[in-house]
């Protein structure tokens, strides 16, 4: 059945800008966060026990809860085919359900800090082993938060509504730098001394678990507005429509909470690598923020559409808007990409060199960012892929796939940490990125009937040269910066990388336009259009 929508359709490209204002809003207020806790704490115990603590409150919450994450899929894929007035009954139920089971993971967490700390931080010392195992007693409601928060994501989007999903995210960031701004009041540079790092600790446990409540209660009141579903409990687990979310939740879920996974073993091998978790989370946040604006844009208008193609008969046009899907991500993560690699000092020492975060922290993160950088179109593309099937109402193939590549990660992981140190175990998980992209790809190419191989690949390649070019450029333009002006100073750092950052960006931009790639050409042409309009 198709949805009764009572708005008119918006095009990919409003979507998109849309969605790209309220994603950029909330990620600088997370990168704003991040630095508050670099300046705050450092690589010290706070923050490596922050680390550890936050692996599964904090994977929960960005993969259940966050958009683009398995409910949210599942919720959409469902909604997106289905009536109006259906959706609350269907959304009640599935909250129900999910509620129920994340109240599970919720004690558990709480019974066994000890012993989940002990598992991926096994090399901790005493002091930041105590702040881990009470973070994480504080931070495990978030288990519940974040279901509800993924089952709220996924009803809005099926409604059109994308402001509200990409900008709320930023109370997550707004509680906890009030949290540390409150602390650093009290204690003044003191905050950095040892004895306080406890205090500090529980400071980021706090404020990340009330950011998790506040985002769900101000989704919750735009729900009940739009006549979306309300805290009823409902048990109609057995009807058609909670079924087929469960066929797509299910194996999804799984599929992605097998990320944790990952994370604890590159966390495992990590441990005795001095301000490696700490580094881990830094050099990730300067990656998720683009990445996450990016995905949000590509991610968000394309998984209705992706919904509504799913029937044999609309495969022609799911093929070109999987290659939309695919190109877009291209044009914007591998330039990306070859500029983290070629300026990542600079960014490290622009946005986190500050206050407890020395030298010797820039050049862990630094290197942690280039690794990043590398496997910037793998991580995305591999998302375009898994919400292909998830449409397609397969579930079971990404979970599959996530299942292997736990012990390819892990295998990848013992490889790489010797020669490469912590960069290695970063490099190894783009391995594992890679690798899911060619075998969903196969398998897509099995289930569609084929796939015009060469329409898509050729253009990628050129992107990916031309990325490389310009990477080239923007790193020879900020040796030569800094041959004339020095690298001291924070202004004459901002400016060397501003001016660095736009010759890439010029660079790859012409390189695009002789390209003359159709889906990349219309895209940018109807969001230059939209933004002259307003």
């Amino acid at each position: 059945m198709t949805q009764e929508n009572p708005k008119p359709s918006r095009s990919f490209a409003g979507i998109a800008g849309i969605v790209a204002a309220a994603t950029l809003i909330s990620k600088v207020f997370g990168l704003v966060r991040q630095q508050a806790i670099a300046a705050a704490f450092g690589v010290g115990a706070a923050a490596t026990a922050y680390s550890y603590a936050y692996i599964i409150p904090g994977f929960l919450l960005i993969l259940l809860g966050g958009v683009n994450g398995p409910l949210h899929s599942a919720i959409v894929s469902v909604l997106a085919k289905r009536k109006h007035q259906e959706s609350a009954a269907l959304v009640e139920t599935v909250t129900t359900l999910v509620g129920g089971l994340l109240l599970v993971v919720t004690f558990a967490q709480i019974f066994f800090a000890d012993a989940i700390v002990d598992i991926v931080g096994h090399g901790l010392e005493p002091a930041t082993r105590a702040i881990a195992i009470q973070q994480l007693r504080i931070m495990a409601p978030m288990a519940l938060f974040a279901g509800l928060i993924g089952i709220g994501f996924g009803t809005l989007n099926a409604a059109n509504q994308y402001w509200l999903l990409s900008i709320s995210p930023l109370l997550s960031s707004i509680t906890v730098v009030v949290g540390i701004a409150i602390l650093t009041g009290q204690l003044g540079k003191d905050i950095i001394k040892p004895e306080y790092a406890f205090i500090g600790g529980m400071v980021l446990a706090w404020g990340t678990l009330a950011g998790a409540i506040l985002q769900w209660l101000v989704q919750l009141i735009v729900q009940w507005r739009l006549g979306l579903g309300t805290l009823r409990l409902r048990f109609n687990f057995k009807s058609p429509g909670v079924q087929e979310v469960i066929r797509i939740m299910t194996p999804a879920t799984i599929s992605s909470g097998m990320m944790p996974i990952n994370v604890a073993t590159d966390l495992y091998f990590a441990s005795p690598i001095p301000g490696a978790a700490a580094g881990f989370n830094y050099a990730n946040l300067l990656v998720q923020t683009p990445l996450g604006i990016i995905s949000n844009i590509i991610l968000l208008p394309l998984l209705p559409m992706f919904a509504k193609l799913s029937e044999p008969e609309n495969w022609p046009d799911l093929k070109l808007r999987i290659r939309q899907g695919l190109l877009l991500t291209a044009v914007t993560m591998l330039p990306l990409g070859a500029l983290m690699v070629a300026l990542s000092v600079p960014i490290v020492q622009v946005v986190y060199e500050r206050g407890a975060f020395k030298q010797e922290a820039t050049q862990l993160v630094s290197s942690l960012l280039i690794a990043y950088g590398i496997g910037m179109f793998a991580y995305l593309g591999r998302d375009v892929l898994v919400r292909v099937f998830y449409a397609l109402g397969d579930g079971q193939t990404p979970f599959r796939i996530s299942t292997f590549n736990i012990f390819l990660n892990a295998i990848l992981d013992w490889f790489f940490v010797q020669p490469f140190g912590a960069p290695g175990l970063v490099l190894a998980t783009v391995g594992v990125n890679c690798s899911s992209i060619i075998m969903l790809l196969w398998l897509l190419d099995r289930k569609l009937n084929g796939l015009p191989w060469r329409e898509w690949s050729v253009p990628i390649l050129g992107l990916m040269a031309g990325s490389i070019v310009a990477g080239a450029a923007s790193f020879g333009t900020l040796v030569g910066c800094q041959q004339l002006l020095g690298t001291q100073g924070l202004l004459i750092q901002f400016l060397q990388l501003c001016v660095s950052g736009f010759v890439g960006i010029l660079v790859f931009a012409a390189i695009v336009s002789l390209m003359k790639i159709p889906e990349v050409n219309i895209f940018v042409t109807r969001m230059r259009q939209r933004l002259l309009k307003k």
